[in-house]
């Protein structure tokens, strides 16, 4: 008797804490700086070397991975990269256990919404899911604009990738593409998923050909141009009433992937070149040029949201990890991709600080 009553109040403790944690993650609003509870903040801290680090996939093992990420396969002659982990100022970062994590979603379906660098990590979620579970059966669709996802079978857990560069629309009309400031129609494909991670940022500083829009509409105001912050915050705004209106926190939970920075200006680190040949992430805990102007943007947006969004705040030490890029080592060797990161590479530590934003 006594063995059944302790067992009760066993599944009753769990049941108390569980429902604790969740309370607190739906009641949890953007707070300044990426401070979590207990005044932990995950998001501070340096790159700490060590030698026996090992990455948590193989990228010729995974069958997911985007070539262009794939940095060892195009002849990258270092691994040093590899072998930096993110330390917390106060605090320790949970090790990714793909396990749990599929447990924990079991029936569950989760969406990256952004530009390449939601696919950077996308890539890196399935990749790092596919390693702890080789063998449970796997469908996917992958590189299919809009969407690509991949499904654990065994789990039932589907993680889509919904591609698209601004989250507002780009509608073509007959004067050409417009940029809609106001719209965004295509969030109905969002919807009725567990849980959202959000991103956009790089598109919006595009010109020329590399841009794909035409005209920019700002309410009944259509103009060739604007001032490309003040278009990304009226953007994000517009997307901030999007969940507003469409996201129930009981049933979703949705996230922002900070600004992930580019490292093209080496004078940003007090080099001659870019990220090209860099080894060695910035030593410390802060860059030089501080946080990107974008960065306050999505800070001012998050806090006028109404319904509870984390945010995954990337920025800094993303920012310190010049050594991380592709560079020449993609499938464009005569570009040099400063923009995006190595897998496995830093959008695991994003991963790791996204799992431990659940757990």
């Amino acid at each position: 008797m006594g063995f059944k009553y302790q067992a009760l109040l066993n599944i009753f403790f769990v049941f108390i804490v569980s429902a604790k944690a969740e309370i607190l993650f739906q009641n949890a609003s953007y707070v300044e700086d990426g401070k979590l509870a207990g005044g932990c903040n995950l998001f501070s801290g340096q790159w700490v070397f060590d030698p026996s680090l090992n990455p948590l996939y193989d990228s010729s093992s995974c069958p997911f991975l985007d070539s262009e990420f794939d940095c060892l396969k195009f002849g990258r002659p270092d691994k040093l990269y590899l072998k930096y982990t993110w330390k917390p100022t106060s605090c320790n970062l949970p090790r990714f256990n793909g396990v749990d994590f599929l447990r924990r979603w079991t029936g569950k379906k989760i969406m990256f919404v952004g530009d390449s660098l939601s696919l950077n990590q996308w890539n890196s979620l399935v990749c790092m899911l596919h390693a702890a579970v080789p063998n449970s059966k796997t469908t996917s669709v992958l590189r299919k604009s809009p969407i690509s996802y991949v499904t654990f079978e065994d789990y039932k857990l589907t993680i889509f990738l919904y591609t698209t560069h601004y989250l507002v629309d780009v509608v073509q009309e007959p004067k050409g593409r417009v940029l809609k400031l106001d719209s965004i129609e295509q969030g109905n494909a969002w919807k009725g998923m567990d849980m959202l991670i959000f991103n956009t940022w790089h598109w919006w500083t595009h010109t020329g050909k590399a841009q794909d829009w035409d005209f920019v509409q700002d309410g009944t105001t259509i103009t060739k141009d604007m001032n490309r912050l003040e278009a990304f915050g009226k953007g994000l705004t517009t997307w901030g009433r999007w969940v507003d209106q469409n996201v129930d926190p009981s049933k979703t939970k949705v996230f922002f992937q900070g600004i992930s920075p580019s490292h093209g200006r080496g004078q940003d680190w007090g080099s001659k070149s870019s990220c090209l040949g860099e080894q060695k992430p910035i030593n410390g805990s802060t860059y030089p040029t501080g946080k990107p102007a974008e960065a306050d943007v999505v800070n001012k947006v998050l806090s006028k949201i109404r319904k509870p969004v984390y945010l995954l705040d990337i920025t800094t030490l993303s920012q310190l990890r010049k050594d991380a890029h592709p560079s020449k080592y993609g499938t464009d060797k005569s570009g040099n991709d400063c923009s995006h990161w190595c897998l496995p590479g830093l959008p695991d530590t994003w991963n790791q600080l996204l799992y431990a934003a659940l757990v």
